[in-house]
């Protein structure tokens, strides 16, 4: 059992890309889950998909690379972190490199992109940024 399930997903995520695999399995939960439906709804996986393997379930992720075979994610990071909590407003949420990355928060109306709680006037926890 880690400590930060949501850095041992980034982890494993960015260590698949350095690797050019095609896919990657992380342990699922309903939070990774739903960055899963973000990184594939904003265009940064190509799917994603629940598996199980006996008891235990996996969220399988397909990655996506251009066709000069470089990983669509440059980079991805991990912000707020149990040790280090790191929460903001509404109007405070920062673009990521200009509006070309993404930054995922954790909200009372459920996880989205900082652009859509933005857009909704709510705050809350900066999980990771990703561009």
């Amino acid at each position: 059992m880690t400590a930060d399930p949501i850095a041992d997903m980034l982890t494993r995520v960015r260590n698949a890309l350095a690797a050019r695999h095609a896919k990657v399995d992380v342990p699922a939960s309903r939070l990774k889950t739903e960055l899963a439906r973000i990184l594939k709804d904003e265009g940064y996986i190509l799917n994603y998909k629940l598996t199980e393997e006996g008891a235990k379930k996996f969220i399988r992720l397909y990655l996506k690379y251009t066709p000069q075979n470089t990983s669509v994610i440059s980079k991805i990071e991990r912000v707020s972190r149990p040790g280090c909590r790191v929460y903001t407003g509404s109007k405070d949420i920062q673009r990521v490199l200009g509006g070309l990355g993404i930054s995922i928060l954790t909200t009372p109306k459920g996880i989205m992109t900082g652009s859509a709680a933005r857009k909704k006037g709510v705050g809350g926890e900066i999980l990771c940024r990703i561009w």
